[in-house]
């Protein structure tokens, strides 16, 4: 008798622990169910945040930024780069006016800030009657269009020129002019083939490709 009672109480075990075994199998494949689930979903809202307010890639088009970007150059754009901040003198912007006829974005480098006031003269830049010293490879302008004036820019306005300063339209034409913040998708981050970050692009400390 006392043998039925222990093979009784063993087989009650057995079962207890094999139920508790199975709740637990259960327990875990609805934990890892939930977290597969919870894990495609950070990857679809990471991949939103990203292309939404994060990076993007985008074509350089024509050869008004040479020589820091020729026609067909890929770069990468940090649209959230003015999110927080407000354009420098010298980034490398792309942006899309609402006037724009075209879809594509357009490629230029901020010269002018708000409340500055802009003035080309004899080929250079004046700011605030003060000639603009640049750090980077371009040539004196033939033409100062617009600003051969002197123009005041307002709140939350940009004056942005090409590096190839001679063959550029940019804010110094009435088809272009002045660029509100608004306009700007975001800041020229890199260059992708070579990769090359845009900060770096035609310094004239730098050297050229021809002599690298």
């Amino acid at each position: 008798m006392g043998y039925n009672k222990r093979k009784k109480y063993l087989d009650n075990a057995r079962k207890r622990s094999k139920k508790a075994e199975r709740k637990k199998s259960k327990k875990w494949m609805i934990f890892s169910i939930a977290s597969y689930f919870v894990e495609i979903a950070l990857v679809i809202f990471a991949a939103y945040f990203i292309t939404s307010h994060g990076l993007m890639m985008t074509t350089m088009t024509g050869e008004s930024m040479e020589s820091a970007l020729y026609n067909g150059d890929s770069v990468i754009v940090n649209k959230f780069a003015y999110k927080l901040k407000e354009p420098d003198r010298f980034d490398i912007v792309a942006y899309r006016q609402n006037s724009s006829e075209h879809n594509y974005l357009t490629i230029k480098r901020v010269i002018g800030l708000p409340g500055e006031k802009i003035k080309i003269e004899n080929g250079a830049v004046y700011i605030n009657g003060t000639v603009l010293d640049e750090d980077i490879n371009v040539e004196l302008m033939n033409t100062g269009g617009m600003a051969s004036e002197e123009i005041t820019l307002d709140q939350g306005e940009y004056f942005l020129l090409g590096d190839n300063r001679n063959n550029s339209q940019d804010s110094r034409f009435s088809n272009v002019g002045t660029v509100v913040k608004e306009e700007i998708i975001g800041k020229v981050w890199a260059k992708t083939k070579p990769f090359t970050l845009a900060k770096s692009l035609n310094l004239k400390n730098s050297k050229t490709e021809s002599e690298e």
